[in-house]
């Protein structure tokens, strides 16, 4: 088991998308309420008091989409001055990055992911959910404006799925040859998605990788990240291709990270919440911050127990609730 170091912190639940593979059509959504977010300072104390101290030196902001967070940029400032953080990232979907992707910049933010599921407007805004003017043009723009910035390395994280965006492939992939661009496959996951989720609804990375071989052919790269991905690069290109391969190559016993969510829980795993942890309420009741950091502690020894195959389950073999409702 790696060393666990790297800590992803939910800001909001709320996003101004509904993609298909977190916030599937029908899905009743039950918001949490503001004043029971963690504030920026509840974050700042855990990050700095409880987790600093067991080791933790990476952190990711998500969401739901954190760029809807009004205090984001006074957040990311905050955590990057702390000595301690070797690395603090960004997941967002580029919406409302045009604005905020130089602010965010200064306060010390470099490294950014955002999603991108489909280079074809129509193909875009049904992923995502939109049925008014399309949101392709927004996005891309603000995937344009982090690059201008500097954010480097800038990835993009594409979520296959079947029968939607399964012929962009090439497409998407190609985005890596001429920029020092990231792309990130990400095998699709039955997270809250019963409906499009069957008994075989991914596409094995292997695949991917075959029709990227074909094309151009496919080395592996010697560029890591920090995270599950296998990282290959087509010969000669500036940026690189990443597979997550969550459904077809579990990767538990690489995984090195936990989540917090937005309302407080500490959870091991992304689709298991053995030993989670209400962190908010124990900060508000003013529990001491050793106790604390001893009840993390804990999660971290049991979490080497766990396995994403023996993930909690709800309908038909399904996870239940929303990737926006854990913290992607």
């Amino acid at each position: 088991m790696p060393k666990i170091d790297y800590l992803r912190i939910s800001l909001i639940d709320k996003c101004n998308f509904r993609c298909q593979y977190c916030m599937p059509d029908g899905t009743k959504l039950n918001y949490v309420l503001n004043q029971e977010l963690l504030t920026n300072q509840e974050i700042l104390t855990l990050v700095r008091d409880v987790f600093i101290p067991l080791g933790f030196t990476k952190f990711r902001l998500t969401g739901g989409e954190p760029l809807l967070r009004q205090d984001l940029v006074e957040l990311v400032g905050d955590i990057a001055r702390l000595p301690e953080t070797e690395d603090l990232a960004l997941t967002t979907n580029a919406f409302l990055l045009a604005d905020l992707a130089q602010p965010l910049y200064e306060a010390g933010l470099r490294r950014i992911n955002i999603s991108l599921d489909s280079l074809n407007p129509e193909t875009f805004d049904q992923i995502i959910g939109n049925k008014g003017r399309t949101r392709w043009q927004q996005t891309w723009e603000g995937i344009l404006t982090a690059h201008q910035v500097g954010f480097n390395p800038l990835k993009l994280n594409v979520v296959i799925i079947p029968g939607i965006n399964d012929t962009e492939v090439l497409d998407l992939a190609q985005l890596s040859i001429k920029r020092q661009w990231h792309i990130r496959f990400i095998e699709f996951m039955p997270i809250g998605n019963p409906e499009l989720f069957g008994d075989k609804a991914w596409i094995d990375s292997e695949e991917l990788r075959r029709q990227i071989r074909q094309k151009w052919g496919l080395v592996e790269s010697n560029i890591q990240g920090n995270g599950p991905a296998d990282v290959f690069q087509i010969p000669h290109a500036k940026g690189t291709l990443g597979f997550i391969s969550q459904m077809s190559e579990c990767f538990c016993d690489r995984c090195n990270r936990v989540r917090l969510s937005a309302d407080g829980w500490l959870r091991p795993c992304l689709l298991n919440e053995t030993g989670q942890i209400d962190l908010k309420t124990a900060l508000r009741n003013g529990a001491d911050l050793i106790q604390l950091q001893a009840q993390v502690e804990r999660l971290l020894l049991l979490k080497s127990e766990i396995n994403f195959k023996d993930r909690d389950s709800g309908t038909n073999g399904t996870y239940t609730r929303t990737m926006s409702q854990i913290g992607g």
